[in-house]
């Protein structure tokens, strides 16, 4: 049986490239494609030396450092990618890679991490963030997003299983595609993040410092709180914003390597979440350090957390509201080994288990329904 993944494009590892990196464990044969591979050397390991075919794109002026400029192509890409060979094509999708065109006698299985989020129901919020929320820019921005939403829900009908990486995201292909799925949640690298000694009285926040991830809003709400220590990881866009907002009681350490956020996710007294995620990855590596989560409860993290034992929920993203769930979170006693064995279900163990038996299921019923029509 031939297998290709087609995976939307490789620019950094992060979540989705996890992901890929486990099926590609538990699919050792598979070719890979994508849109557009920027990897540096340094990232390459997971790929364990396999080839990448990608698409005209990695070709194109300044594809590699700007490829987000060129997502009204895309679609055309992934539709020139020759994939009549294969008997199983898995598209690793959170945009366009489930695009891609099968035929009949393919099984096409989509691990599906949202349908296009900035297409669909986050367009305005996308909007208002890019600043395209008037003018002439902006009105080219909702063409375009018109036509990808008219693409993207036109390519659905040519996946034959969709994989949800939470219920959160389930809903989201339900109310856009219509199309049922089972959920398989990603895998989380618990292993390497191991609960530490002892607890200090800070707490913590890591993330891209971009505006969905609302890190000036926590920001806000400890400067409003001088008695309590927060120390803040990552970089971004609002980098500015949040220097402008932090006070005294605030840390801002920018990014900084993987042993530097384990030792502060592992000393931390609690680790706080305000953005709205389909999965949230690191509330997981959080709490397998032994570490509760305030986090915000909506999106991926009410599958994640849970409520009074694991953490605790913020139900607005506001300065009031968090500053309430902190206070709550104080008055509270949380047992970092039952935190740990929490974490301890999203393993990349379980996800290779549940992705290999799904695939399995979905072959033997493609096979059943070929051999019933061919009689």
């Amino acid at each position: 049986m031939r297998t290709c993944i087609v995976h939307e494009w490789l620019a950094s590892y992060a979540g989705s490239e996890r992901v890929l990196e486990q099926m590609l464990l538990t699919l050792p044969d598979a070719d890979i494609y994508c849109v557009l591979d920027a990897l540096s050397p340094e990232e390459r390991g997971f790929l364990r030396g396999r080839p990448v075919k990608s698409s005209f794109i990695q070709r194109l002026p300044f594809a590699l450092s700007r490829h987000r400029y060129y997502l009204p192509l895309m679609p055309l890409a992934v539709e020139q990618f020759d994939l009549s060979g294969y008997d199983l094509v898995i598209s690793s999708s959170h945009a366009v890679a489930k695009g891609v065109l099968t035929g009949p006698d393919q099984l096409h299985i989509c691990m599906c991490y949202s349908p296009i989020r900035y297409a669909w129901d986050l367009q305005h919020q996308y909007l208002s963030e890019a600043g395209l929320t008037s003018g002439i820019k902006s009105v080219l921005a909702r063409l375009m997003l018109h036509y990808m939403r008219q693409w993207d829900a036109r390519t659905a009908n040519g996946v034959d299983c969709f994989i949800a990486i939470s219920e959160f995201i389930a809903r989201r292909i339900w109310k856009v595609y219509h199309r049922p799925s089972t959920v398989i949640y990603p895998p989380v690298d618990i292993e390497r993040f191991q609960p530490g000694t002892t607890k200090e009285s800070f707490y913590v926040t890591a993330s891209r410092v971009v505006p969905y991830k609302r890190v000036e809003m926590i920001v806000e709400a400890f400067s409003q709180m001088p008695g309590r220590q927060l120390v803040v990881i990552g970089d971004g866009s609002d980098g500015r914003k949040v220097v402008a907002k932090a006070g005294s009681n605030i840390k801002l350490m920018g990014s900084q390597s993987f042993d530097v956020l384990r030792d502060y996710m592992q000393r931390a007294r609690g680790f706080v979440f305000a953005a709205e995620e389909d999965f949230g990855i690191v509330t997981v590596e959080a709490q397998a350090c032994g570490t509760p989560v305030i986090a915000y409860g909506r999106g991926g993290s009410t599958e994640t957390v849970i409520d009074g034992q694991t953490g605790v929920f913020f139900h607005e993203q506001s300065i009031q509201s968090l500053v309430a769930a902190i206070d709550s979170f104080e008055k509270m006693q949380f047992d970092p080994r039952r935190i740990r064995r929490h974490a301890e279900r999203f393993s990349g163990d379980r996800f290779r288990e549940e992705f290999t038996r799904l695939v399995s299921n979905e072959l033997d019923k493609f096979r059943s329904s070929s051999e019933r029509k061919s009689v």
